[in-house]
């Protein structure tokens, strides 16, 4: 892969996977010890509405689709605050119809020629210089955000009632979140695509989960398994002439099932010495 770090666009996808890499670990973390993956799936997908809006008025991508995508953010975070009992079924709903008004705009769009498989799998290699400095300036925001209320959001993710009784502003914090949720995956959608999103997002974070005894460490180590999972499906792209998406989150898919499998060794073994350990008493 070295050779191929030579061309421009082969740079921009590195340096685009390992900016989405951090974010995807950060806010991958906040999405999974706060269970709103299903709400983040629903932001993925109801951005399909904002790439309609922004080929069927002539918009730039980032503006149509972020403007679209925060929106349905805002609405999703207010249902599941206010009607959490219906939440699931009012987030598809949103989910639904973001899809279904983004694809209708595509068909309206005079002349539209886009290749939608861009959007659905990822265009990582086709990333310009000005969606890196994007990819950047947001990547700062998290980290400066997400660092400014740290000990809220570590009291908030794991106890609301708590967090709420030592004054914590939670629904602030929540609606926060949200949004820069849905900054996120409009960035992390040109690296895998609006299908492959959602993997991303929550297999680093998982995996991490299980060897991190703290929020901040799982974050770290969330974004260090983003990267290598990253970096790995580039160059099994570019190796075997593959859609980089894919090859990325099944390079993820693959670390999620090896980490499974070595939870399931030991407890199997643990298993067998607590057997042995009481053969031996008795």
């Amino acid at each position: 892969m070295f050779e191929a770090l030579q061309f421009e666009f082969m740079q921009n996808a590195l340096i685009a996977g390992l900016l989405a890499s951090v974010i995807c670990g950060i806010m991958g973390t906040l999405v999974v010890v706060n269970r709103i993956v299903f709400l983040s799936g629903g932001i993925a997908h109801a951005a399909y509405g904002g790439i309609g809006l922004a080929f069927f008025f002539g918009w730039p991508y980032m503006l149509g689709t972020l403007g679209f995508s925060l929106l349905a953010a805002l609405v999703m975070a207010a249902v599941t605050l206010r009607a959490k009992h219906r939440s699931d079924a009012i987030i598809g709903v949103i989910w639904a119809v973001g899809m279904a008004v983004g694809i209708i705009l595509l068909d309206l769009t005079p002349g539209y020629n886009v290749d939608l498989m861009s959007y659905l799998f990822g265009s990582i290699l086709a990333v310009p210089n000005s969606d890196l400095w994007i990819m950047s300036a947001v990547g700062v925001v998290i980290i400066g955000t997400v660092t400014f209320f740290y000990d809220d959001y570590l009291a908030m993710s794991y106890d609301e009632e708590f967090a709420q009784i030592r004054g914590v502003r939670v629904k602030f914090l929540y609606f926060l979140l949200i949004s820069l949720l849905a900054v996120s995956i409009v960035m992390i959608i040109q690296v895998v695509g609006l299908i492959l999103v959602i993997a991303l997002l929550t297999i680093p974070p998982f995996i991490a989960e299980k060897y991190a005894n703290s929020l901040f460490k799982m974050m770290v180590l969330s974004c260090v398994l983003s990267i290598i999972f990253t970096v790995t499906g580039l160059w099994l792209s570019y190796a075997f002439n593959l859609t980089s998406g894919a090859s990325i989150i099944l390079v993820a898919g693959t670390g999620f099932v090896v980490a499974l499998g070595l939870d399931w060794l030991l407890a199997v073994s643990k298993g067998t010495r607590v057997a042995a350990i009481k053969d031996n008493i008795s």
